[in-house]
């Protein structure tokens, strides 16, 4: 079990740092803000909407759940508030109540599995100021439109074309020819690459582990194989000085 522990680390030091950059640094995802209140002011109520995006620009796309997703507020003192999202009809799209006490506030976006993402600071009463973007998205790059007529606010984040997600059924032809539905292009990410952090790298370094922790095994049960074989033959030669007795 130890050499295949020693074995697994071995493997894992030499193809991780062999996966693209986009790989090894594209898990990760921005909540975005719906309009905010202008002014907030200490114990009223505030409906709050808001996005997580995947690379900043589509909706969670691995495996289960995105949980648990909503804004937390931490104050100078060290209060922490967290206001858990609710989901709406639109993908990634969500929203929570907030009533804040007076004060300062570092506000950021609660996203699952991702690491919370830096929202701005939250002066009550006041406002909020934005924080920098943490993951700007560079401009002229294509994205797809998962949403329809509600978007998220910075939607289409500077890109030079978008591509629908689905796209209307053909009217049928005069001639009774039946209708064709026109399926959905394939879905382009942008910033961070095409395809989920976890598919094709990881799936190489996965289907490599396994490869080594397999042939270790079967070398394991080699060995115990050859040291239970029995030694001594069924049948051997008698020794000097031995009668044998012949039967039959």
């Amino acid at each position: 079990m130890r050499r295949l522990i020693v074995a697994l680390a071995a493997m894992a030091a030499i193809l991780v740092p062999a996966l693209p950059a986009h790989a090894r640094a594209g898990f990760w995802a921005v909540t975005e803000l719906d309009p905010f209140p202008a002014k907030v002011r200490p114990g009223v109520s505030y409906v709050v909407g808001f996005w997580v995006l995947q690379h900043g620009t589509h909706p969670y796309e691995g495996p289960g759940g995105l949980e648990p997703v909503g804004l937390r507020l931490t104050g100078e003192d060290g209060t922490t508030l967290t206001f858990d999202g609710t989901p709406l009809p639109e993908p990634a799209h969500y929203a929570t109540s907030i009533k804040v006490p007076a004060g300062r506030w570092r506000a950021q976006g609660v996203q699952g599995m991702f690491a919370p993402y830096e929202i701005g600071t939250l002066t009550v009463p006041g406002g909020l100021k934005a924080a920098p973007p943490q993951f700007p998205v560079p401009a002229g790059a294509e994205v797809t439109d998962y949403w329809g007529p509600v978007k998220p606010p910075g939607f289409p984040w500077k890109a030079t074309s978008v591509v629908p997600n689905r796209l209307p059924a053909t009217t049928p032809a005069a001639s009774a020819e039946p209708a064709r539905t026109i399926r959905p292009a394939p879905a382009v990410a942008a910033a961070g690459g095409g395809s989920s952090p976890w598919r094709e790298p990881y799936a190489l370094v996965a289907v490599a582990v396994m490869a080594v922790a397999g042939t270790l095994l079967v070398q394991r049960a080699a060995r115990t194989v050859v040291r239970r074989r029995p030694h001594d033959p069924s049948e051997r030669e008698p020794r000097e000085g031995e009668e044998v007795i012949s039967m039959g």
